[in-house]
């Protein structure tokens, strides 16, 4: 059980948005590059970085602050964020991403989805971020008529690494992850998912650690780490299996 620990970049700085409005931000650090060595430093073995503003434009907008994340530490990143086009998939890959994050793309275009799996094989996650059950798309803003499954199943055969599924009611509110829902998707279909938005207690940390939560790679953690309300060390030893709750 991967525990991912989330860098949200927003004019360059690490921010934590609330239920997903660029509105309603918090800034934690202007340095992502430190901030990505420091979680590093604590025992995490991903980052998981998303560029907001890419999201909303619909192509790269932090790249200097991403090229700092990847300067400044030796663990893989998973990306996600504006990524549209095959070149822009390429250059990251290139670049030293060892996982892009497809989201607009996985609706609008889900060819390119399958053409990106295959040309970089491991190394290409779907991400699903729902709004009552229905997928949102261009950082959330558009809600679409399509559920989480429906898209979901469309790459079974593709050769997706993940799905990493968002419950924006929960994203930077702390109100516990959506383990029902997140559960129900991945004994729903064969490709590993990760759980993201509301984790906000060891309580999240030892639920993922029960057999019902088997299935999932993973989950993100965003404020609570910021917050201090999750002790990285604590939180990956238990995951660990080195202590108990």
């Amino acid at each position: 059980m991967i525990l991912f620990p989330a860098i949200d970049l927003k004019d360059g700085q690490c921010v934590r948005l609330k239920l997903g409005e660029m509105d309603q931000v918090t800034v934690f650090n202007d340095d992502p590059g430190a901030q990505a060595a420091l979680f590093e430093a604590q025992g995490f073995a991903w980052v998981h970085v998303v560029d907001l503003n890419g999201a909303f434009e619909g192509e790269p907008v932090n790249a200097e602050a991403v090229s700092s994340i990847l300067g400044n530490v030796s663990i893989p990143i998973q990306l996600g964020g504006g990524i549209r086009t095959m070149e822009i998939a390429r250059y990251w890959i290139e670049a030293g991403v060892s996982r892009i994050i497809l989201g607009t793309a996985a609706v609008r275009d889900p060819g390119f989805v399958r053409e990106a799996a295959k040309a970089f094989p491991g190394q290409v996650a779907v991400g699903l971020d729902a709004r009552d059950g229905m997928v949102a798309i261009e950082g959330w803003a558009d809600a679409t008529e399509l559920t989480t499954l429906e898209v979901a199943q469309r790459f079974e055969d593709a050769g997706v690494a993940a799905i990493i599924f968002t419950d924006i009611s929960r994203d930077g509110v702390l109100k516990g992850l959506n383990m029902e829902a997140t559960i129900a998707l991945a004994e729903a279909i064969s490709i590993p998912v990760i759980a993201s938005g509301g984790l906000s207690s060891m309580e999240d940390i030892d639920a993922l650690m029960q057999p019902s939560a088997a299935k999932l790679e993973g989950a993100i953690s965003g404020r609570a780490l910021y917050d201090g309300r999750i002790d990285p060390a604590q939180a990956l030893a238990r995951l660990r299996g080195e202590t108990r709750a």
